[in-house]
């Protein structure tokens, strides 16, 4: 009888012993601007979630109205991979798809007097995949600082650019 309670007791202790693994306490969700091209008369906003300390999905709206850049808009999906201390914060790497259109050609006509007197464009839509790298920093109240860099290839269009990049120095707030 002794020997099945100290079976049944040492049993029991096994079975009922269990670790709680705790929710990691940091902020997931992190909302960022590109200060690089906000000066070169762009705007790109970025969104990303944290999927846990090593990784995060993302997605990057770009738009300008200029005729300077080659892309007027770009959505960008990424995923990356964290090597940092810090969660989802230190050197990272990238993949990334791009879906991006843009002006391809201009041509211009000239008149007698050497004036331009009508610009025809033709536009292109494409979608690229590339991978990138960068560094990530995050203050203890949430501030956010980025520089990344990448590129990658557009695969539909032949009147797109063969090459895109993507890049930029990124302020933002993590919550």
């Amino acid at each position: 009888m002794k020997k099945s309670i100290a079976l049944l007791l040492f049993f029991s202790t096994i079975m009922t012993y269990s670790q709680e693994k705790t929710a990691p306490d940091f902020k997931k969700n992190e909302l960022k601007g590109n200060a690089l091209f906000l000066v070169l008369g762009a705007v790109e906003v970025t969104y990303e979630r944290i999927l846990n300390e090593d990784t995060g999905l993302g997605v990057s709206v770009f738009f300008v109205n200029q005729d300077d850049f080659d892309s007027n808009v770009m959505l960008t999906p990424y995923y990356r991979a964290y090597f940092g201390k810090k969660p989802a914060a230190g050197f990272f790497v990238e993949g990334f798809s791009m879906f991006n259109t843009g002006v391809a050609s201009s041509t211009y006509y000239y008149d007698n007097n050497n004036n331009i007197s009508r610009i025809e464009r033709d536009r292109y839509s494409d979608f690229a995949l590339g991978f990138g790298l960068g560094s990530k920093w995050v203050h203890k109240k949430g501030y956010v600082f980025e520089i990344n860099a990448g590129i990658g290839r557009n695969l539909l269009s032949k009147e797109s650019p063969e090459v895109v990049g993507r890049g930029g120095i990124t302020i933002g707030y993590r919550f």
